[in-house]
């Protein structure tokens, strides 16, 4: 099992363990707010199983039916985690305002608060982990993860500040109206998160600075060629596609030319370093005109 592989099904131990306890103490205290942190929970588990089956997937070679790979099925995850939590931002808010009009006194309240910081300090360390290693790879599906424990930490938390104003004020309508405002927080950042995972699926470029860096990185080589035109990039899961037309003097050999593209590519990858990269060669008497294909020069067109 890969390194990736490993950190992903942690995250599932983890959020197995912690959605037990939290349900278990929600059901005994009779707390409305953790019986929601633990369903919260319980769609960061699904989450996390989503994503290590999908990093798993994503991380298989290309093969004859999926010439570009299966990097998308990591996009997918994502999507799929981030309706997961609008389904149940929308529960919790109707079980919540159920309880806000019969509110119940809350039993056990400190134990309850020791179980929310319980969770919320292993998430914490587990996000951590998961998020250093999607950043490490690329990975939207690992950096999708993390953000659900992150998430999970701050509403544990909050959960817990809620329920020892309870014990300390006797207002007992604090509990729904404290996990109303839970629902509405993960809500709110599940937006985020589908802005980053939903675009890749329909071959959005790459953010505007990453492909600055890009065009800064071929600039470095303006010495060598001539102009480059048709720059394009799309991103599937770990993977960035970057392709481009290069116009080279027509009299460079075939191996200079080949030489100059592999300097190119390496000095890419140094900063993406998943990423798939297609040059076009075009010797400089087949070049068209500027103004029609969008050239980018080297007197600074980067």
């Amino acid at each position: 099992m890969r390194r990736t592989d490993k950190i992903a099904f942690l995250s599932v131990l983890s959020n197995s363990f912690v959605v037990v306890l939290k349900l278990i103490v929600g059901l005994w205290t009779g707390s409305i707010a953790v019986i929601s942190e633990a369903i919260h929970s319980a769609l960061d588990l699904l989450a996390s199983f989503i994503a290590f089956i999908s990093v798993r997937v994503a991380g298989k070679p290309a093969d004859k039916g999926h010439p570009f790979g299966h990097g998308k099925v990591e996009n997918i995850s994502g999507t799929l985690e981030t309706l997961l939590i609008f389904v149940a931002g929308f529960w919790i808010i109707y079980e919540c305002l159920h309880k806000l009009f019969a509110p119940e006194p809350v039993k056990l309240p400190f134990l309850a608060i020791a179980i929310m910081l319980v969770g919320a300090i292993l998430n914490f360390i587990v996000s951590k982990l998961v998020k250093k290693e999607g950043e490490r790879v690329h990975s939207i599906a690992m950096k999708s993860n993390a953000f659900h424990l992150l998430t999970d930490v701050y509403t544990s938390l909050g959960v817990a500040v809620g329920l020892l104003l309870v014990y300390l004020t006797g207002w007992h309508f604090l509990d729904p109206l404290i996990g109303i405002a839970l629902a509405i927080y993960i809500m709110l950042e599940a937006v985020k998160l589908i802005k980053e995972a939903f675009p890749p699926l329909l071959d959005a470029k790459l953010s505007q600075q990453e492909e600055k860096e890009i065009l800064q990185i071929i600039q470095m080589y303006h010495h060598e060629y001539i102009e480059i035109h048709d720059f394009r990039t799309r991103r599937a899961g770990a993977v960035e596609y970057i392709e481009f037309h290069m116009v080279v003097p027509s009299h460079e050999t075939i191996q200079k030319t080949h030489d100059l593209c592999d300097h190119i590519e390496l000095r890419i990858r140094e900063t993406f370093a998943n990423a798939h990269i297609s040059i076009h060669v075009e010797p400089e008497n087949e070049r068209k005109g500027d103004q029609k294909r969008g050239i980018l020069h080297d007197e600074g067109g980067v």
